[in-house]
């Protein structure tokens, strides 16, 4: 394992990658609690994370673990980083933070009021919000560009559905309509075409 020091690189002595604060018996406890744990739940990553680490603070080379965690030597020696940095919790699986916000709370709280007043208070001729009007909007408000694709899934977090209109007959039969589903539909389901 390599360290950085004062722009000067220098390797680890051979099982002095991770700091004697680290190598408690306590810390160790708490490492095989998080493998036990991570077996039981099937979580792969982190039982690795834990076995490679608690292997070295046994006395194991990274290089004999590398074919048995079947993993490459810069993976545990990462983890091996990321447990000196912070201990035990520094292997557990962790969701990406993802990007950054690009609207604040006050912005979306305001776009929110705006889609429920309609796209006509917005300045808008049609009654029906559609993605790419709302991301005009946002873009002549706020001057931040989304793409299409991503405003469903903005809509969503703002706790909006997407609904997207059917296409029916304008003068169709409403009961004709209910006599098919009740009793023709449920019929032609029960029919199968013949085996040849």
């Amino acid at each position: 394992m390599i360290f950085y020091t004062e722009g000067i690189m220098k390797r680890s002595k051979k099982g002095q990658a991770i700091r004697p604060e680290r190598r408690t018996r306590a810390e160790r406890g708490r490492l095989r609690t998080l493998l036990n744990r991570a077996k039981k739940a099937g979580d792969l990553k982190t039982w690795r994370r834990a076995k490679a680490t608690l292997g070295y603070l046994r006395g194991r080379s990274v290089i004999d673990m590398v074919e048995e965690l079947d993993v490459t030597r810069g993976s545990i020696n990462r983890w091996l980083q990321w447990f000196d940095a912070e201990g035990t919790d520094g292997l557990r699986a962790r969701k990406a933070a993802g990007p950054a916000l690009r609207l604040a709370p006050d912005q979306l709280a305001e776009l929110t009021a705006a889609i429920d007043a309609g796209p006509q208070a917005a300045g808008y001729t049609t009654g029906m919000w559609t993605g790419p009007m709302i991301g005009d909007w946002i873009r002549r408000m706020y001057g931040v560009k989304y793409h299409n694709h991503h405003i469903p899934r903005l809509l969503h977090k703002l706790g909006f559905s997407v609904q997207r209109p059917r296409n029916r007959l304008c003068r169709a039969d409403k009961e004709r309509q209910e006599y098919w589903l009740r009793k023709k539909f449920p019929a032609k389901k029960k029919l199968r075409p013949a085996v040849a």
